[in-house]
């Protein structure tokens, strides 16, 4: 029909150029479109796991989200801990088998027919790695080598490489940068052997959602069972609670203490049962150096606070929880290093009682704390007939953090999206047990 139309228009060149523009804009508008699409989403199971993972703060063990996946031709079955605070992806790496037999843990480069090492003089290694911590350098082969280390004293490094992941029944990406960790040091020895690999998801340019060129992703994490889900692309669900959107801090300029891939959101205050507490605006911005930044890190299990503003709300949640709750009265326990307000709760006691809200407020959202999620009850900790909890928010000043950091413990069941797009994070809260059912995961 429409050329019938055009040929019909020779007569009148006014028709034709009209039909002529029309029918170039609806070309231009499917150009862009095949240009502009992003990939499909993909839906991938998060389980948690108790291991020895290299932690930014100072922790021996930590309750990690562990994303599971393959890599390689053929495929390697890997485990990642999901971390929005990084960017580098990478994985224990060993060319070697023990008895004749392939380590299930570890991944075999060997093994690959589509691994390649990164040169060190690739544009890879030279112009997408600038934001990471340690500059990468060239190894003995010129390959680029990379060195991560953490606060805890642990460290790993390797080269950077490519090679196709495979994420389920949802496709397979190929030429996936990521780092090829060979060579894992830690304190414990007996740990290393527990050590996983790590899917950094910061908005660096090498992370592995920026590699994937997705414009958002979500997770969800159950308060139930400690299950999940990782949602890669846009959720497009019509069941979804309508999300609560914060913006997305960004400083251009490089500062000694801002990290400016991080997820960084501007915290505004706290409340405590709905009561405002009396912090001052000026300790909740980043100073001139960076420092005082507020981080969303699913990497993080627990939630920490810069000394003044931990202080306030120690005191305000010890006030409210008078009479309620027994104080464990010991001054040289400090859990993980930095939780130093702990209770005595009785063994046999199978709930605790009513205890305050913490809300965090943000511009534009609120994340409340509630129930259980207050307090953490610490492993294996007892004293007498009593178990130990202690608030879930830390001192980040006891860790030599200058940086408020919200661990994904208060984010349990609750929707979170990541939207590089429009440089914000969405949040609301749901059933993220349930959540997974609507989404067919681990059924």
């Amino acid at each position: 029909m429409k050329s019938y139309i055009i040929s019909n228009s020779k007569s009148n060149p006014f028709l034709k150029t009209l039909y002529l523009r029309i029918f170039l804009f609806f070309l231009l508008i499917q150009i862009r479109s095949c240009f502009s699409s992003s990939p499909a989403p993909f839906i991938l199971p998060l389980k948690t796991q108790i291991l020895r993972s290299p932690s930014k703060l100072q922790f021996q063990h930590n309750v990690s989200l562990i994303v599971s996946l393959t890599v390689g031709t053929p495929p390697q079955n890997v485990s990642m801990v999901l971390d929005t605070g990084s960017e580098l992806s990478w994985v224990h790496c060993n060319q070697t088998t023990r008895n004749n037999q392939p380590d299930p843990t570890i991944f075999n480069p060997n093994q690959s027919t589509s691994y390649k090492p990164i040169p060190c003089f690739s544009p890879t290694c030279v112009n997408k790695t600038q934001d990471f911590p340690i500059p990468p350098s060239c190894d003995s082969d010129n390959l680029c080598h990379a060195t991560l280390s953490y606060a805890d004293a642990s460290s790993s490094d390797g080269n950077l490489a490519s090679d196709t992941f495979h994420l389920g029944s949802s496709g397979n990406i190929s030429g996936l940068v990521f780092g090829c960790m060979d060579s894992i040091f830690s304190s414990n020895a007996d740990e290393d052997s527990k050590t996983t690999g790590l899917m950094g998801m910061n908005r660096g340019s090498l992370s592995f959602v920026s590699q994937m060129g997705f414009p958002k992703f979500s997770y969800c994490i159950s308060g139930s069972d400690f299950s999940g889900l990782l949602l890669l692309g846009d959720s497009n669900v019509t069941w979804l609670t309508p999300l609560n959107y914060t913006p997305l801090v960004q400083i251009s300029r490089p500062l000694p203490y801002f990290d400016r891939v991080a997820y960084t959101v501007q915290l505004q205050g706290i409340k405590v049962s709905g009561k405002l507490l009396p912090i001052p605006k000026s300790v909740l911005v980043p100073d001139h150096t960076g420092a005082g930044q507020t981080m969303v890190d699913s990497g993080t299990q627990f939630t920490f606070l810069l000394g003044p503003v931990y202080n306030i709300l120690r005191r305000e949640f010890l006030n409210q929880t008078a009479g309620v709750l027994r104080v464990l009265d010991d001054p040289n326990f400090v859990f993980q290093g930095a939780m130093d307000l702990c209770y005595r709760v009785p063994l046999g006691k199978t709930r605790l009682p009513n205890l305050p809200s913490v809300s965090l407020v943000f511009t534009g959202a609120e994340m409340v704390v509630s129930g259980d999620r207050v307090l953490y009850r610490v492993p294996g900790e007892t004293r007498g007939n009593d178990s130990v909890w202690c608030l879930s928010f830390g001192n980040s000043d006891l860790l030599g953090v200058e940086a408020y950091v919200i661990g994904h413990h208060h984010q349990q069941n609750m929707w979170m999206e990541f939207d590089l797009e429009k440089s914000r994070i969405g949040l609301a809260q749901v059933r993220c047990d349930l959540a997974r059912q609507r989404f067919g995961v681990g059924l």
